[in-house]
């Protein structure tokens, strides 16, 4: 038995019925927890305790506002935070005031039945699966709310991430015809550059390197740093944009207020642009696709297109590493240059002087 600190929080780790139990006293006070500790010994003494996790009075509603606030908030990326709340919504939506204790995995199957009704995309079903997963992690963890996770018992929706879609060169062309100027610009840069929508909206000047032609990526879903070089195209873009004044909040994009584009106004324009361009769907995140596409059919090596698009690894790229034909056919003439040399070995062999062909066509 004894009182141990985890974090800020004392804990107590007591044997009880054989079996070694670990809780959260859930103060920082050791006096305070010096006392709990002594009166569930004693209660332990006496016969008189009987285990009782938090769990029993804490709901769903209570798991997501301290998951959001003590770990999302403290260990994810601000867009990811923003997402995670949007989740949760949904989640306290069906799950919020039930006892964490309560919750079944069931009752969370049934929940993705009703979101795949709702029309919800199984990519979505399984992030917010994923979301309610961790934070019963942590809660199991670190808090000792409860015991077990009911989320792991429960499948996964099947996914299709096979991505096709891509802009062609006429599908550009077409789409910044039908944008206003301000859109014009978000688009060429995010196909140059392959930044994600919150990357270029949440983008200041102090990112931007004009001397060295580079751009610095601060706040990533893996939370890490990257400078990453600039082509012509994207620096045109900003050189163009800086001969104008720079706002007080020192954002590269902004509004006519000088103040952050609205998440749901940009994605509202980009839809609007691709009806009046008469393009079929396409979602902002495609111009994303487009970058590693090109790169990839200008004859680009997957390692650079890993580290340009800031993806974890190679095989992340191959969904995005989408060939077209003509950019295949420099690599398969290699055969006609390797395979000529050897044919003009052979026909030029002493075997072969007598002007006989040393190889023979079949044809059907």
């Amino acid at each position: 038995m004894g009182l141990y600190k985890r974090g800020s929080v004392w804990w107590m780790s007591f044997t009880h019925n054989g079996e070694q139990l670990r809780r959260s006293t859930e103060t920082e006070d050791k006096k305070l927890a010096i006392r709990i500790f002594d009166k569930l010994k004693g209660e332990i003494a006496e016969g008189k305790w009987f285990e009782k996790l938090p769990g029993e009075d804490y709901t769903f509603w209570d798991l997501m506002d301290k998951y959001l606030e003590e770990y999302s908030a403290v260990n994810k990326a601000k867009s990811s935070h923003l997402r995670d709340k949007g989740i949760a919504k949904h989640l306290r939506e069906y799950f919020g005031n039930i006892i964490l204790n309560n919750i079944t995995s069931r009752q969370i199957s049934e929940y993705k039945v009703k979101r795949r009704k709702d029309g919800v995309s199984p990519g979505t079903i399984n992030y917010e699966l994923t979301v309610m997963s961790h934070a019963f992690n942590i809660t199991m963890r670190e808090w000792g709310w409860v015991e077990n996770n009911p989320v792991s018992q429960v499948k996964k929706e099947n996914v299709n991430n096979t991505i096709e879609r891509w802009l062609t060169l006429d599908e550009e062309k077409k789409l910044l015809l039908a944008s206003p100027k301000w859109l014009q610009e978000i688009i060429v840069f995010a196909i140059n550059t392959g930044l994600r929508e919150s990357e270029i909206l949440d983008m200041k000047w102090s990112q931007v390197d004009f001397d060295r032609r580079t751009i610095l990526i601060l706040e990533q879903k893996n939370r890490s740093v990257d400078t990453l070089p600039l082509n012509e195209t994207a620096l045109n873009v900003l050189l163009d944009k800086n001969k104008s004044e720079h706002t007080a909040t020192g954002l590269v994009f902004s509004n006519p207020n000088n103040e952050r584009i609205g998440t749901s106004h940009l994605i509202k324009s980009f839809h609007g642009a691709i009806r009046k361009s008469g393009i079929d769907k396409l979602r902002f995140h495609d111009l994303r696709h487009t970058f590693a596409s090109r790169l990839v059919q200008g004859g680009a090596d997957l390692f650079s297109v890993q580290k340009l698009g800031r993806w974890k690894n190679t095989s992340m790229v191959m969904r995005y590493a989408h060939h077209q034909p003509d950019s295949l056919r420099p690599a398969i003439e290699l055969l006609d240059k390797t395979g000529s040399e050897i044919i003009t070995n052979l026909s030029q062999s002493p075997k072969n002087q007598s002007g006989k062909p040393f190889l023979k066509v079949i044809t059907s």
